[in-house]
């Protein structure tokens, strides 16, 4: 089985062909082809090729399948006996990717 770790947005994902991965919100329209060249280690049925610190010539490509929303996350603050209470949420937006090839 052939699988890639790659880095985007300072997070490193493991990745194989025609699997879905989300990852940081990209500067990508959907539909359009995005390429990693950041790839830290690239494995084979033959062996392991470890990057110091990318492996050189090797690119992972995928597609773009659009944007989506992450779980919605609450921050709460309060003091005790004041009566003061902030409650805010955040939902973090990620970019859907499907792995289409693995070059290296």
């Amino acid at each position: 089985m052939k699988y890639a770790i790659i880095r985007s947005g300072g997070k490193q994902y493991r990745c194989t062909e025609g699997q879905a991965i989300e990852v940081d919100r990209l500067a990508a329209e959907a539909g359009t082809t995005y390429t990693f060249g950041d790839v830290l280690l690239l494995a084979d049925d033959g062996g392991v090729t470890v990057g110091a610190p990318t492996v050189p010539g090797a690119t992972v490509s995928a597609t773009v399948d659009g944007e989506v929303k992450g779980p919605k996350v609450y921050a709460f603050r309060y003091k005790a006996k004041e009566r003061q209470r902030r409650k805010r949420g955040h939902r973090q937006k990620y970019t859907r990717l499907m792995v289409k090839k693995i070059e290296g």
